[in-house]
């Protein structure tokens, strides 16, 4: 087996100090060495196939360079993988380890991940939810540095990284104003989420800009059985459609709460001899590429930045170890945006 290659080979083929190679290959500012020196050093632990220590040198800095994502069942479900992408992007980026715990909201698996996530003296970690909802962050964590993904928690002191849902609704509904829309229904879950309230919010703050008048009659609640399920959604959305188009003044457009439940819409508009968008405009939220692009036309939709929300709560979290104690702002609770992405299923309103 080949011997590790150490400092002191490093030192001793470049011809400098043990002390010297250590301050230049640590990057220790404040510490002379010429630029030839620093060259050399550097290529001969390139061409020796040099690798630091990581264990010594968390010993040392008392870091151990990794940190972990907790969450109940993101690693399983394709569209919000990407916020774990976007976290291991950063994270790499930054000389970091992710380590991945999904709990898959077992409360015995989660205390015990995270008890030995601690006892391995992880540099912080990023508490994750599947979906944007008020969660309650372990006493566990209460003494790491810890930042919500996806999720944010009544206490206003823990960091968090969450989508601007009002945002994204007033951009869907926007969008359907924008192509001569007036009467816009939506579909809906009546489950009590941050998801819920924002893109409501968001409808009814453009309407009102538009100067169009909210009609409560225009919003369907449907349950998903069970809830949050790709079946489950679908049907909800066929069911919620299908009540609003039945109407004698149907809706010209409809705002749906996620893409699932759009194409559910899609199944009730087509039982009901509409074309979309000829006769009726659908737009969804999530940007779920696998539903979006597999229905007919595609659906245009608003997309979650699941990716930028990984990257900005691994800044976070970085900026939290790199600087202990910093005190919580408004900078700590983030509300990143949901951009419009247009597709096929919108257009100008029919004559009815």
């Amino acid at each position: 087996m080949a011997r590790r290659i150490g400092i002191k080979d490093v030192a001793a083929a470049a011809g400098v100090s043990t002390a010297t190679v250590s301050h230049i290959l640590n990057g220790v500012e404040g510490k002379r060495a010429s630029a030839e020196t620093r060259q050399r050093v550097l290529q001969v632990a390139e061409e020796l196939g040099y690798a630091p220590n990581g264990l010594a040198r968390g010993l040392r800095t008392q870091r151990s360079q990794t940190i972990a994502l907790v969450s109940d069942e993101i690693a399983t479900t394709p569209h919000a993988g990407r916020m774990i992408l976007g976290a291991q992007e950063a994270a790499a980026a930054e000389g970091l380890v992710l380590l991945l715990v999904n709990t898959s909201g077992d409360a015995e698996l989660e205390r015990t991940s995270i008890e030995m996530l601690l006892q391995r003296q992880v540099d912080g970690v990023l508490y994750a939810a599947m979906y944007h909802r008020v969660v309650e962050l372990p006493e566990s964590l209460r003494s790491t540095p810890t930042v919500l993904l996806d999720a944010r928690s009544a206490d206003p002191a823990v960091p968090s990284v969450v989508p601007d849902e009002v945002q994204g609704g007033y951009a869907a509904v926007r969008e359907l104003l924008d192509h001569g829309h007036r009467r816009i229904g939506v579909t809906v879950q009546p489950v009590d989420l941050p998801a819920r309230q924002g893109r409501l919010e968001g409808y009814r703050r453009a309407l009102a800009e538009a100067g169009v008048a909210y009609d409560p009659s225009l919003v369907a609640d449907e349950t998903a059985v069970p809830f949050n399920t790709v079946g489950g959604d679908v049907d909800a959305g066929y069911r919620a459609a299908r009540r609003l188009l039945a109407a004698e003044h149907r809706p010209t457009a409809l705002f749906c709460f996620n893409d699932r439940m759009a194409a559910g819409a899609y199944r009730a508009a087509a039982e009901l001899g509409l074309s979309i968008p000829g006769d009726l405009s659908v737009i969804g939220f999530d940007n779920q590429e696998l539903v979006c692009e597999s229905v007919h036309p595609q659906l245009s939709t608003v997309r979650l930045p699941h990716y930028e929300m990984g990257a900005r709560a691994v800044a976070q979290l970085l900026a939290l170890t790199r600087t202990p104690g910093r005190p919580p702002g408004p900078d700590t609770q983030e509300k990143l945006l949901c951009p419009l992405v247009a597709r096929a299923s919108v257009a100008s309103p029919p004559r009815l």
